[in-house]
């Protein structure tokens, strides 16, 4: 397919040398994993403990980055709540243990090896520009970096490039996703929920949507941007074949970095 390399999957084998061997038979390369981090409803001891045993696993099979993503309150996984208007917000203090959290989470990623990056997430407590610019502002850029994913700021904000140009320092790993706005529009007005929003269509590869990927590329490649752009979109794949959607994906991308290259 072209690609160097995919995120670890839930059908991925957790034995670190047998996923090794899938991976060199392949020639794919690992950058990372999600991690669900409850550092409010647990508190920062239980998340260092889960987080300890994920990190190991990631250094394990040669990763750099590991994508973390605050779960409490979340309605990502909720099919009655309306991901558009139902999303949690933290109060003063939880914030505080989130990002004191945060930053116990980087100093063990950064003993294994790793950079912790922060995804912003619809559905969840840091989803919103504002939020993210708290996130930014309360944690330690040495332990806490960040993960930009265009299709959920698209969908939370109506546009890509504030965040992206706002906290380009601290982006370390980038997903690239589109947004179709008439999908959207109408999951928004059906108040939808985030998992069947996306079984709807809402989210689709770059180039059969509505972002401006050029405009992305441009600054990424004008502002030397080093890390991984993963291809990704939470789709049926019963409507969207996933390698169909991958490949077109990724031949967008490569006809706008042609004007780089």
């Amino acid at each position: 397919t072209g690609f160097s390399g995919t995120e670890v999957g839930g059908c991925y084998p957790q034995d670190p040398a047998e996923l090794n061997k899938e991976l060199m038979l392949r020639g794919l390369e690992i950058p990372g994993q999600w991690f669900s981090s409850f550092i409010i409803r647990d508190g920062i001891a239980s998340a260092m403990n889960a987080f300890e045993q994920h990190c190991a696993y990631l250094q394990a099979i040669h990763a750099y980055v590991a994508v973390v993503s605050e779960q409490t309150y979340s309605i990502q996984g909720i099919i009655d709540k309306c991901v558009y208007t139902e999303k949690p917000n933290f109060s003063d203090s939880e914030w505080q243990l989130l990002c004191e959290g945060l930053n116990a989470l980087g100093k063990i990623a950064n003993a294994h090896g790793l950079k912790l990056a922060f995804h912003h997430h619809m559905g969840t407590g840091v989803q919103t520009l504002p939020e993210v610019d708290r996130l930014m502002e309360n944690t330690d850029p040495q332990f806490v970096h960040l993960l930009f994913d265009t299709g959920h700021i698209y969908v939370s904000d109506g546009d890509v490039m504030p965040l992206l140009s706002k906290h380009f320092d601290r982006i370390k790993h980038v997903h690239f996703k589109d947004v179709r706005n008439e999908k959207l529009k109408a999951c928004r007005l059906a108040k939808k929920s985030f998992l069947n929003s996306f079984l709807d269509g809402v989210f689709t590869v770059p180039g059969d949507g509505n972002i401006d990927f050029k405009s992305v590329l441009a600054y990424l490649v004008g502002h030397q941007y080093s890390g991984w752009i993963v291809v990704e979109a939470e789709q049926d794949p019963k409507k969207y074949n996933p390698l169909e959607y991958a490949q077109k994906g990724k031949k967008h991308i490569d006809e706008l970095l042609k004007n780089y290259l």
